[in-house]
């Protein structure tokens, strides 16, 4: 209290209110109607002492207040700021947010396809973009003060994280970088490179969520907390969490309870009463359908939800349940709330196209309350759910993973039905990071006392390691950055090619490269200290016990490979048999499950060796079908003849036999048994060792005798030293290696891409040809190709729709790989052209296989997917939306993001092809338009 204070305390409070009301912090604070949280002022402190800050803070926390401080500052100095976001969906609601706040002459927008208000003093842009701008020199750069990275942590994005640190690199000295990132457990080795390389950072972070989340295991008509909060009997009074013994109860008991056929079998018979038990228990425990849980969720006021179904699929299946079931959360004000919006949002989408994308579905959904959220939906869609969910007219959405990855849509309660998702290529437990951000959604800031957090109850559930998925709350950052073609002549042209290997080098893929060296280093020393021990007890008085260990082990690596060798003679010798076999032959299976008499159905030689994908070849072998004399019928497989077989004899199969019949099986197998039942298989005569003849093992055990430590009396203890010895000098040899393969890996990478580069006429020493600023201008995976095809004119003469076809192959992947259909192509030119984007792909894959750039790696060019191509021709043919829907197999949301990407190359292409004796660049400028239509050309900003 004030009147407790000394006069000097008193005269210095007074001070520091005074000094505190002068600084730009006052003024913003007053804007919200919230009080700001401490890791917010202290970063919002740092900035306007003119350090960059990298705030770490977990979903839903507020970090983006320190984003708009930035904003605030920049347009209080009279300077620039931009503010970047990973996806086009989270700039346009922060380009709201922003000109609700500032207004619309100052905040603008670029994405790849919207411009608004480009030279406002406030932009909000993807990304890429301002990659782009930063190669480009853009003179939208002047005068720029500040640079929001949000969501920084997509830098481990392996497909686009690479930007991310494009763009921090590269960014002028003079520019302040704020950059907010999920929670992540190396935020101080973040802060460090940012330090480094964008001078005094301060790393901010906050662990502590605005709103407690709970959390639950919903099984039956229970509800489970997860954790037990218990007091600690240490004495300290202080408390922790324990996984509630009810749950961990309930899983021993569901999991262990599996039925067992033998025990009826046995007589075992269960009693009409254990019956009767167990379905009471059964009755608890199943688990909840999707319209169960949102009435159970909305009976305890615990809507709005978002439920997480990995799924778009699983999204719209679990909406059409809900509506079935007759679910209702909207009452008739509400519902004419929804209609008036969603009508006033859709108007420009022509009444035709309506019905092709599912629109009165979707609005019943809508006005009981209910939707789904994923990534193959319109964006107008997408974006009309946002904004109802926002305003609590939609109080149920489910939603592919995508949502969790910044859209502002915050719920009371996150529901997740599993624990296991499809990562493209298996199904996979998802990892405490993607724990924590999908339910970092629940709990509603300034409008929950909590959120809660409920995993569905499934068979087989282990609730402890769910705790261990809910308690840890960070994940590591790992750069994904690669150099690429693009960024190797934009470097050059701007800083020449040993300046631009050393900005690599200040990568922060380089970074962690070094520190995990420094450990590996130390280990190295370990282990030559190590080495030094083991030297000294293998010395022997009589030698040189090195010398003579070495002789050892030289021969006995000669004697394992020329086991090897004979092993293989012996397996190709017996395969080589295998496929002199016939139907009718009668054969000794000579070892394994099904060894003994046996004849032969099918020879199972394989029809085809190769497989179809660039060249690689496999094969199996043949894999004999054969009857037993015991009358079972089965493919053996090379594993079951380790030796050469031969034909004893042949038996003619009746053209009656039927493999499926037990009585053809039964009269054959007799019929084998009484025809060749008394021969014996010629055994196999030991053949004499090649080790017994081999010159360089005798020479080898002549010079190990005649070694002076082979009479020492300790020689054995000597060769156990010399044993560790050799592992432990393997193992360091190792570590060596991959010391040499970390140190400056960014920039061999880099030197291989030049290497390539001047070998296709791009670079020439430190000079861009005009090949070169022509790939310069061109952004994305396929940039080489691209190049490439322009230089070779290959899209010369195309129509509009033709070249939107060809430029699709360089953007376009989908989402399942199907060989085995061919997809459908536009004729003509336009399949032409394709065939020849294809081969110009082969030769520069072959290129970068001589140069040693490996895709596997990042960096490369992969094959162009022409599996988009006839969807942008017609398209672009301006055929009808249900007729190219239908065609392509295709979600609305997918074609579209499809499209806008292809336009986003187009517009490149025409800024990069020759203007003059060429078509290409009015042709491309054209087929922009030719795509921009329909569904296309719906506005995502509003």
């Amino acid at each position: 209290m004030t009147e407790d204070l000394t006069p000097a305390e008193a005269y210095a409070a007074a001070r520091a209110r005074n000094a505190e009301q002068a600084t730009a912090l006052a003024p913003f604070r007053e804007m919200y109607e919230f009080g700001l949280d401490p890791f917010q002022i202290e970063a919002c402190k740092a900035l306007e002492e003119g350090k960059g800050v990298l705030v770490a803070a977990p979903t839903g926390s507020g970090k983006t207040i320190v984003g708009e401080f930035a904003v605030h500052l920049a347009l209080l100095q009279g300077r620039k700021c931009f503010y970047t976001t990973p996806i086009k969906a989270l700039s346009n609601q922060k380009y709201a947010d922003l000109v609700k706040r500032y207004g619309a002459d100052k905040v603008g927008l670029l994405t790849g396809d919207n411009s608004v208000n480009g030279d406002a003093p406030v932009i909000v842009m993807t990304t890429e973009v301002l990659r782009n701008m930063l190669y480009a020199g853009s003179q939208a750069l002047s005068g720029l003060g500040y640079v929001v990275m949000d969501e920084v942590h997509y830098l481990s994005d392996r497909f686009r994280g690479a930007v991310w640190e494009e763009v921090i690199i590269h960014l002028p000295e003079s520019v302040t970088l704020v950059s907010l990132s999920a929670t992540v457990s190396n935020a101080e080795e973040f802060g460090d490179w940012l330090d480094t390389v964008r001078g005094d950072t301060e790393v901010i972070v906050s662990e502590s969520r605005p709103v407690p989340l709970w959390q639950h295991v919903l099984a039956g008509r229970r509800m489970y907390d997860l954790f037990e909060e218990e007091t600690d009997h240490g004495g300290r009074g202080a408390s922790r969490r324990e996984v509630n013994p009810d749950l961990l109860r309930l899983a021993r008991t569901e999991n262990s309870r599996t039925y067992n056929p033998r025990e009826r079998r046995r007589g075992k018979m269960i009693r009409e009463a254990d019956r009767e038990r167990e379905r009471r228990q059964r009755s608890r425990i199943w688990t909840p359908g999707r319209p169960e849980v949102i009435e159970r969720l909305d009976a305890e006021g615990l809507l709005p939800a978002i439920t997480f179904i990995f799924s778009r699929a699983g999204c719209e299946a679990a909406v059409q349940q809900c509506l079935y079931a007759g679910l209702r959360l909207n009452n008739d004000e509400a519902r004419q709330r929804v209609r008036e919006i969603v009508e006033e949002r859709t108007a420009a989408i022509p009444s035709e196209d309506l019905h092709v994308l599912g629109y009165y579905e979707w609005l019943e959904g809508l006005e009981r309350g209910i939707a789904a959220h994923h990534a193959g939906m319109l964006p107008t869609f997408k974006e009309v759910v946002e904004e109802l969910f926002v305003r609590g007219l939609v109080k149920a959405v489910f939603a592919t993973e995508t949502l969790a990855l910044g859209i502002n849509m915050p719920a009371r309660s996150v529901i997740l039905e599993k624990l296991v998702k499809w990562n493209g290529e298996q199904h996979a437990d998802i990892t405490p990071g993607e724990y924590t951000q999908l339910t970092g959604r629940a709990g509603r800031r300034g409008i929950d006392v909590e959120g809660h957090a409920v995993v569905l109850w499934q068979r087989g559930l282990d609730p402890g390691h769910l705790a261990g998925l809910a308690g840890t709350r960070t994940y590591p950052l790992r750069s994904s950055f690669k150099p690429s073609y693009n960024m190797a002549v934009n470097l050059v042209d701007q800083f020449g090619r040993h300046r631009s290997r050393e900005l690599l080098e200040t990568s922060f893929a380089q970074f962690q490269a070094d520190r995990s060296v420094v450990g590996i280093s130390r280990q190295v020393q370990k282990n030559e200290e190590g080495l030094e021990g083991y030297r000294e007890g293998m010395t022997c008085h009589l030698g040189d016990f090195e010398e003579y260990a070495r002789l050892r082990r030289d021969l006995k690596d000669r004697e394992t490979e020329l086991a090897k060798q004979g092993a293989a003679q012996r397996r190709a010798a017996a395969a080589a048999s295998l496929e002199k076999l016939k139907p009718g032959d009668v054969i000794h299976v000579p070892t394994g499950k099904f060894a003994g008499l046996a004849l032969v159905l099918d020879p199972g030689i394989p029809a085809g060796r190769t497989n179809g994908h660039r060249g690689f070849e496999h094969h199996d072998g043949p894999r004999p079908l054969v009857l037993t004399a015991e009358r079972q019928v089965k493919r053996l497989a090379s594993i079951d003849f380790p030796v050469p077989v031969e034909a004893m004899e042949r038996l003619r199969i009746p053209k009656s036999f039927n493999l499926r019949s037990p009585q053809s099986r039964r009269d054959l197998a007799s019929a084998l048994r009484s025809k060749a039942g008394h021969l014996n298989p010629d055994r196999q005569r030991k053949q004499r060792s090649t080790a017994a003849d081999d010159r360089e093992i005798n020479r080898l055990r002549t010079e190990l005798r005649a070694h002076p430590c082979h009479g020492c009396d300790e020689r054995e203890d000597h060769a156990r030293w010399a044993e560790r010895y050799h592992r432990l000098q393997r193992d360091t040899r190792q570590l060596e290696r991959r010391i040499e393969g970390r140190t400056n890996t960014i920039a061999r990478t880099f030197d291989r891409i030049v290497a390539l580069l001047t070998e296709l006429d791009y670079l020439r020493g430190d000079d861009v040809t005009d090949n070169g600023k022509r790939l310069a201008r061109l952004y994305g995976e396929l940039d080489l190709l691209a190049s490439e095809c322009l230089r070779d004119r290959v899209w010369e003469g195309l129509t509009p729709a033709e070249l939107a076809a060809c430029v699709s192959a360089l953007v376009f992947e989908a989402r399942q790989s199907d060989d085995a259909v061919a997809p459908k192509l536009p004729t003509g030119n336009a399949k032409a052209a394709l065939g020849e984007m294809v081969r110009i792909w082969g030769r520069l894959d072959a290129l970068e296989e001589e140069f040693k750039i490996n895709q596997a790696e990042g960096v490369g060019q992969r094959e162009p997917d022409l599996g988009f191509a006839w969807a942008a021709y017609q398209w672009a043919s301006d055929k009808g939306l249900d007729e190219v829907l239908r065609e392509a197999e295709m979600p609305a949301g997918d074609f579209v993001r499809w499209c806008k990407q292809v336009i986003d190359v187009l517009g490149q292409i025409a800024a990069a092809a020759p203007k003059e004796n060429s078509t290409v660049a009015k042709n491309a400028r054209k087929a922009v338009e030719s795509l921009l239509r329909g569904v296309v050309a719906y506005s995502s900003v509003g």
